[in-house]
């Protein structure tokens, strides 16, 4: 049986979008209470899982640290940390998950899917 897990963390940052013109109020300093979805998928193993929530933890945990309450900009690899940046972000650093999907706030997201990142 093959299936798909997720877990849910949350850190809260600030950044600034560089690349966008003069005037776009993204390109000024502002923060985001992020929430991020990291997604594994695969064979279930005799032991039930796909993997174990306390080995994603462990892989998950260093890098949310690194963002959270931090000026993304700072941060290498996110000198322009749009969401899709960050979702890829995270995506290259977990070899193991299928997909990122990075909230900005309730109602705007990104999502990066291994495979189809560019």
């Amino acid at each position: 049986m093959r299936a798909k897990i997720s877990r849910v963390y949350r850190f809260e940052s600030a950044h600034f979008l560089p690349m966008l013109p003069e005037g776009h109020r993204c390109r000024n300093l502002h923060g985001h209470n992020y929430s991020v979805v990291i997604t594994f998928q695969g064979g279930v193993q005799p032991n039930g899982f796909v993997m174990d929530f306390f080995e994603v933890d462990k892989a998950v945990a260093p890098l949310v640290e690194r963002l959270d309450h931090k000026l993304l900009n700072d941060i290498e690899g996110l000198a322009n940390p749009t969401a899709e940046i960050i979702a890829h972000w995270f995506l290259e650093r977990l070899p193991e998950s299928h997909s990122v999907k990075v909230y900005e706030n309730d109602d705007s997201w990104a999502e990066v899917t291994r495979g189809e990142e560019t």
